[in-house]
């Protein structure tokens, strides 16, 4: 009888472990935004850049070094803030319809509001998926969420 309770009672606490591991890496693994903003409809990060306009008067962009945006090859991925002082972005990469893991670069600020990484998307062995590359943006004490979706093509 003391068995099953002491089996029981490590069952419970690897329960609790597990609940608070979660609430813990929940702002890691989803992130919180302040504000969250819509880019310009019907644009194709594969073909071009891509705008969003703040209400505040800011706009951001988000672009690729390499076009159509390759998957399982590195390219850099740039964002152009202006009207907007960003002390940290982010953009994170998700499979919209398959979790491919953690995968959020942070740029590094290269002055005059510019910020680039080197980013790397794995293909889905299922063919063709679609994506979203959420721009994550901190400024002052405000987070800022511009989510831009695209189709990867596998190459």
């Amino acid at each position: 009888m003391n068995k099953k309770i002491l089996i029981d009672a490590i069952g419970i606490l690897l329960i609790a472990l597990v609940v608070v591991v979660g609430y813990k890496l929940s702002p890691i693994l989803l992130p919180k935004a302040d504000l969250n903003v819509q880019p310009e409809a019907g644009c194709d990060l594969h073909k071009q850049a891509c705008v969003a306009q703040l209400p505040d008067g800011g706009r951001v962009e988000l672009s690729s070094s390499v076009l159509p945006i390759p998957m399982v090859k590195p390219f850099k991925v740039q964002v152009a803030v202006s009207g907007l002082k960003a002390s940290r972005v982010e953009v994170d990469f998700t499979g919209i319809d398959m979790n491919m893991g953690l995968n959020r670069p942070v740029l590094v600020d290269q002055g005059g509001g510019r910020f680039v990484a080197e980013a790397n998307l794995p293909v889905c062995i299922t063919g063709e998926m679609d994506w979203q590359a959420t721009v994550l943006i901190e400024s002052g004490n405000q987070r800022i969420a511009i989510p831009y979706r695209f189709s990867g093509v596998p190459h």
